[in-house]
């Protein structure tokens, strides 16, 4: 397995290396028997340290946690904490997930724009209607059943995904609802 450990304007030295590669291998040997790798990033904000993991599973799952303590290693084992909490509840379906899939997640390229928002301080009329690019990103579109896309999206901890239906091959999404409930649209074909 691969870690990718840094600091945001952190210097990670090697004792904090060396704990989180041997206490996420010990978690993720419990719940992923082939993790792909790790990435791990250290950041201040004020006067906490926050950590932010993503941990990429074989079968093209995606997990992300993130912790904050004013100790260093408290903000690891607290993100650590959450990921192993993510990964115990979702274990019996990460397994069978795996058994019935030959291969990984199959997913397709898309773009993925970030437009500027209307800071709504003037009421005049805009210029145009078209909206104000400010970054392009890249992103994934899985190939999951609906099942998989709640996991995937829990585990992720994203507010909505958008993903390829397996049973019929069209663009579906789920999203988490202002009630706590999850939401699917699978639109006609």
């Amino acid at each position: 397995m691969r870690y990718q450990i840094s600091g945001k304007q952190i210097d990670v030295g090697e004792a904090l290396q060396t704990h989180v590669r041997t206490e996420m291998g010990i978690m993720l040997e419990k719940y992923a028997q082939r993790p792909t790798d790790a990435l791990v990033v250290f950041s201040r904000n004020a006067h906490e340290f926050v950590c932010e993991s993503t941990v990429h599973l074989s079968t093209g799952l995606t997990a992300q946690a993130k912790g904050s303590s004013t100790e260093i290693y408290s903000a690891f084992d607290k993100c650590l904490e959450k990921m192993d909490k993510q990964l115990r509840r979702y274990k019996r379906r990460l397994k069978d997930h795996h058994k019935d899939r030959s291969g990984p997640v199959e997913f397709a390229g898309a773009s993925q724009y970030i437009v500027a928002a209307d800071d709504g301080i003037d009421d005049a009329e805009p210029e145009s209607l078209q909206p104000v690019i400010i970054a392009e990103l890249e992103a994934r579109i899985f190939s999951l059943s609906a099942g998989e896309a709640v996991m995937q999206m829990e585990l992720s901890e994203a507010p909505v995904l958008v993903f390829r239906n397996e049973r019929h091959g069209g663009l579906n999404v789920v999203y988490r609802r202002d009630d706590g409930n999850i939401g699917w649209i699978d639109p006609q074909q």
